[in-house]
């Protein structure tokens, strides 16, 4: 069985190149981003590992830990970082988990035998302060992840988790959004005072009210 949104994370213990965490432990109540790789040493994987370490103040600034996985062991990865170190020209410094037995591999369904029955596909699992899946992006392992995607659904489930909106199509941060439609319009004044307005009944805009 799949895991789904609204799940709740599995927890494990894994060694990873900043040494031996216990998964519940160190997301210290935080938002996560788990993330796997087919195998270390790889263009793709090389190019999406340098990125997400140059934009790691765009990280923490939402309170997001990264967590990397691959099925090499930690020497590999440690060895693989001064690649991407260099090729980015930046400092690789959160986690890579070490799963050469594939263990969290399976637990979070990272292998899709129809597509390989021994590598990854690029799957990104967002995980909320309570330990439970927000979303899920898949990607076979011959494409590489749009970051600026990654941050623009995390911006919207953190969003939405504060406030009754929804995130129009293509919503980048600061845009208009949605009024959920559990939300009746006599309550718009006091939880929307920024205003709103009536596109259909159904359909209510207001600005971002984070912003």
């Amino acid at each position: 069985m799949s895991l789904k949104i609204g799940d709740t994370a599995p927890d494990f213990s894994a060694e990873t190149t900043l040494g031996k965490i216990d998964f519940y432990d160190w997301t210290n109540g935080r938002w996560v981003i788990l993330y796997s790789h087919p195998a270390d040493y790889t263009p793709i994987c090389t190019t999406e590992l340098g990125r997400t370490a140059q934009l790691k103040d765009e990280f923490e600034k939402r309170n997001t830990s990264v967590l990397a996985l691959s099925v090499d062991d930690v020497e590999s990865h440690k060895g693989w970082i001064k690649d991407i170190n260099e090729t980015a020209n930046t400092q690789v410094e959160f986690p890579i988990i070490a799963d050469s037995d594939k263990t969290i591999a399976n637990a979070y369904q990272m292998i899709h035998e129809n597509a390989s029955s021994s590598v990854t596909v690029r799957t990104v699992y967002f995980i909320g302060p309570d330990k439970k899946i927000k979303a899920t992006i898949t990607y076979p392992a011959s494409t590489g992840r749009n970051f600026a995607e990654i941050l623009r659904v995390l911006d919207s489930l953190q969003l939405t988790s504060e406030f009754s909106v929804g995130t129009p199509v293509d919503w980048e941060d600061g845009q208009e959004v949605v009024i959920s439609p559990s939300v009746g319009n006599e309550e718009i004044p006091e939880k929307f005072p920024k205003g709103h307005r009536e596109v259909k009944p159904y359909l209510r805009y207001t600005p971002q009210p984070n912003k």
